[in-house]
């Protein structure tokens, strides 16, 4: 049974040691007839600069269990009988706190009233129950519509393959369109540059001749004993494109193409999905469909061919995602391996998507995504002619007074580093000023004409702050 959470919420469980407890709602009750002490472990999702992130957070006192989801989205045991399910949820409310604390400038705002302030925040944040559901993969979309976003993606996704599946629903399941999309898109880059040629082994049974090696075992069972004396079966190499790597890809493209058919109305922009399928079948019509699935172990990458390795790996995740069965695509009722997804890793890749979309005369290397210096991490550092800007983007958003501060703080801060001052050209007589910007998320019904262009990025100046600012992005919503 799973218990369900949005990003950033907190539920609390009862600990019944009684089996035949008369329980009303079961999602509110942990049921332990063991008498041994629970012991929960939250998963580690990764680890940066000596600090660990927690998909979620547990405490267990005295007979409750006080879950507290982060800013991570997915599925995972929580004990042998019961899953946690977090799912994306966008808080309008706490969008609405930031911008009312940046928008103010008194100075001499009271302890008290900050007191206060917090208070009625954290009250209008519980108030509201009914969140709009975040489209993760309208925005996954959106990312992998650049090539050069596609390597950042890696570390968005946290697949467990030695945990049991926990069954769930198929509008439940995130992991699978995540996956095909990603796949969909990388196999659409390949099909633009062209399939890779290489040297392939090819077995033929040739009437009169003999080509390369004889496959002697092969040659008495399906000629000497048929008394075929005249064919003869051979082994050799062909250069083409019908190779092992390229018969896999065709494959694991028929799953994804079966998944998309059984489930259209899980795809929100069908068109583009359609016009990617469309895209790239022609280009793999004259590739065999027999594969082998062992030979794609041994494959060695061709550094030449980048995309292949990812291409590969994410198409034998899907294969095992599937459990290699194609009839597995249609079904409803579903089981998923525990997976996380990193939604504030996501926001920032759907801002350097837009960023990119919006302006077309940059490239990725104008934007600077995660300049490093000294221990921390600038989301972009954009450097392009005479405009240097330097932009952190917040999912997590705080509702607290100080912290939104703060936060605003850390990000003036960075455009003081000398490291990020030279990357941009200024030297350390030169007192000109970095513009910092805060991009947030924001429901989509807020402004639907924005743009993330150069020209529009620095029209909302923060008030208590000198050349601060800050910009709304709309997410996709279902």
């Amino acid at each position: 049974m799973g218990i369900l959470l949005k990003e950033h919420d907190i539920t609390t469980l009862s600990i019944v040691m009684d089996a035949n407890f008369n329980v009303v709602d079961e999602k509110k009750y942990l049921i332990n007839t063991t008498g041994l002490k629970i012991n929960i472990q939250p998963r580690t999702f990764k680890r940066e600069r000596g600090r660990d992130y927690y998909c979620y957070s547990c405490k267990i006192i005295e007979n409750e269990i006080i879950l507290n989801s982060d800013y991570f989205v997915g599925i995972d045991w929580l004990t042998q009988d019961r899953y946690i399910h977090v799912e994306p949820k966008l808080n309008s409310s706490v969008t609405e706190v930031f911008e009312k604390v940046v928008e103010t400038n008194d100075e001499n705002i009271s302890e008290e009233k900050i007191i206060q302030f917090n208070q009625e925040a954290e009250s209008e944040i519980k108030k509201v129950t009914s969140e709009k559901e975040l489209d993760v993969i309208g925005m996954l979309v959106e990312i992998m519509s650049h090539a050069d976003l596609s390597s950042h993606t890696d570390n968005l996704l946290l697949i467990d393959w030695n945990k049991p599946e926990i069954p769930i629903q198929q509008k439940q399941d995130l992991l699978t369109p995540f996956l095909v999309i990603k796949f969909l898109n990388l196999l659409k880059d390949i099909a633009k540059k062209g399939l890779k040629k290489s040297y392939y082994k090819v077995q033929e049974n040739l009437p009169n001749r003999v080509k390369g090696k004889i496959l002697v075992g092969q040659q008495i069972k399906k000629n000497i004993l048929k008394n075929r004396f005249t064919n003869t079966v051979c082994e050799y190499q062909v250069f083409g494109e019908d190779s092992t790597e390229n018969r896999f890809l065709k494959k694991v493209f028929q799953f994804c193409t079966q998944y998309v058919e059984n489930h259209k109305n899980y795809f929100k922009d069908k068109n583009q999905i359609s016009w990617m399928i469309n895209y790239i079948r022609p280009v793999f019509e004259h590739i065999g469909p027999e594969i082998n699935l062992q030979e794609i172990k041994h494959y060695k990458h061709n550094p030449f061919f980048k995309e292949y390795k990812v291409a590969i790996k994410t198409g034998n995740l899907i294969l095992k995602r599937f459990s290699y069965n194609i009839i597995k695509t249609a079904g409803e009722s579903i089981s998923t391996p525990p997976f996380w997804i990193d939604m504030p890793k996501m926001f920032e890749l759907f801002v350097f998507s837009k960023l990119l979309r919006d302006n077309p005369q940059l490239t990725a290397n104008n934007l600077n995504y995660q300049f490093g210096t000294h221990g921390n991490s600038l989301d972009f550092l954009i450097s392009a002619g005479d405009t240097q800007i330097v932009v952190d983007t917040k999912y997590k958003l705080k509702y607290n007074y100080g912290q939104i501060h703060e936060d605003i703080r850390q990000v003036a801060g960075y455009s003081r580093l000398n490291k990020v001052r030279e990357k941009v050209g200024l030297k350390k007589d030169n007192n000109e000023e970095i513009p910092c910007l805060i991009i947030y998320p924001k429901p989509l019904d807020k402004n639907e004409n924005e743009s993330l262009s150069i020209e529009n990025l620095l029209n909302t100046e923060i008030n208590a702050y000198h050349n601060v600012y800050k910009i709304g992005v709309s997410l996709p919503t279902i």
